[in-house]
């Protein structure tokens, strides 16, 4: 994949004054692009265009591809490209969309920069956009193909066959296809479900697949979101709250995600916090199943012990396994509640936990949180490339000082 020399010499020349300007550039082309074809606010998380997390996510990408592209030292983009091609998949995003954000997004780079982008210079991002653009369209065939999904019709229909509720704000819900067989899915996916706003939109919201393959039904398990500092209540998250009762039918996608448990016998070291539990609980619930000698270290961080969700479930399955160890921390009480070990109060400490050697690591939580966490690892000794992490919503991870 590589640029043509004379649109490789217009961006190596250009694409600092790009990147300097990438947000800009992307708070232009949303609302451009969303004014002539609304019916992509359908596919758009509303609620990350408002606080500005996709237009960062999109402006990181995009630069950093165009980078790689005249940079042989800069760092591979294809671990990138394939976590953007799963989230994709999983919003059911279609090529010929390529063609609408490829335009409203070099017309953005013309309104911000002036009269700096003339016909070459927009003729070599335009290179760059769709040297971009048919890379995540090969491997989101490729997976929508894998899937046994047809990417016109990537919604599938589901009824919630049981409801539980974990904690006041969060709550499980047990689903099973209307239609078929629950698609095969790697432990750690999450699927994206779709919900008719009473406002009469659309929007889509990705939940991780909280339990193991079962064959017959998968979990999700769902955080209410409550606004704070002014900003509005969860849209999806409440409306699922509020309607998704036994009987309800829903729509979700194929399964997605490229951070999965491996078949290895390597020991495990699980970090999540909050609502970031609910990968760990697939996982404890497929390796309780399959690989109940494994070594596993699970650490959580909560507010509390009636916040903790799927407490219950993950105490057994933890229980059930020759070699695994749990530690909570509690910020707000330390209660002794029936755990394997007290909680801790405060905030995750990971400076003095047992670490067992050459563990591979899986990470869920806020993106500070995983920072911290990813630090405190590397200066124990875990190699960076032994971490893995999973984002809820858009992934600015790689523009985070994270081992600062």
């Amino acid at each position: 994949m590589q640029l043509s020399p004379a649109s490789r010499e217009i961006v190596s020349a250009t694409a600092g004054v790009v990147a300097a300007h990438a947000e800009e550039i992307t708070r232009v082309f949303y609302p451009s692009m969303f004014a002539a074809h609304p019916e992509l606010l359908r596919v758009f998380n509303r609620a990350n265009q408002a606080i500005g997390e996709q237009p960062k996510a999109l402006a990181a990408s995009v630069v950093a591809f165009a980078v790689q592209l005249i940079d042989p030292d800069a760092p591979d983009f294809t671990p990138v490209l394939n976590r953007i091609a799963h989230k994709h998949v999983s919003l059911g995003i279609k090529p010929s969309e390529y063609t609408i954000v490829g335009t409203h997004l070099l017309d953005a780079v013309g309104t911000v920069l002036g009269d700096a982008v003339t016909a070459e210079v927009r003729a070599a991002w335009d290179e760059v956009y769709w040297l971009f653009a048919t890379a995540l369209i090969a491997e989101e065939a490729r997976l929508y193909a894998l899937g046994g999904t047809d990417p016109e019709q990537p919604w599938r229909r589901y009824r919630v066959v049981e409801r539980v509720e974990e904690s006041e704000s969060i709550f499980s819900l047990v689903l099973a296809p209307v239609e078929g067989t629950t698609p095969a899915h790697r432990t750690g996916q999450y699927v994206a479900i779709a919900v008719d706003l009473p406002d009469g939109s659309r929007q889509p919201r990705q939940y991780t697949i909280s339990s193991g393959p079962r064959g017959d039904a998968l979990r999700v398990t769902v955080k209410r979101v409550h606004g704070i500092a002014g900003a509005p209540d969860g849209q999806v998250s409440t409306w699922l709250h509020e309607h998704a009762m036994p009987g309800t039918i829903l729509e979700l996608s194929q399964p997605s995600g490229d951070v999965v448990l491996d078949d290895a016998e390597t020991p495990l070291v699980l970090v999540s916090a909050g609502i970031g539990i609910t990968p760990v609980a697939a996982i404890l619930e497929d390796l309780s199943r399959r690989q109940p000698e494994r070594t596993v270290r699970l650490f959580h961080a909560d507010r509390a012990h009636d916040t903790h969700a799927l407490y219950s479930s993950l105490r057994r399955q933890v229980l059930a396994m020759s070699d695994a160890r749990a530690q909570n921390w509690y910020e707000l009480e330390a209660e002794q509640a029936p755990t394997l070990h007290p909680a801790l109060p405060g905030f995750m400490d990971l400076s003095e936990v047992d670490l067992p050697s050459g563990a591979t690591v899986f990470m869920c939580g806020p993106l500070p949180f995983m920072q911290a966490a990813r630090h405190t690892l590397i200066a124990r000794g875990v190699p960076a490339e032994r971490i893995n992490y999973e984002v809820f919503g858009p992934d600015l991870w790689a523009q985070q000082p994270v081992d600062a």
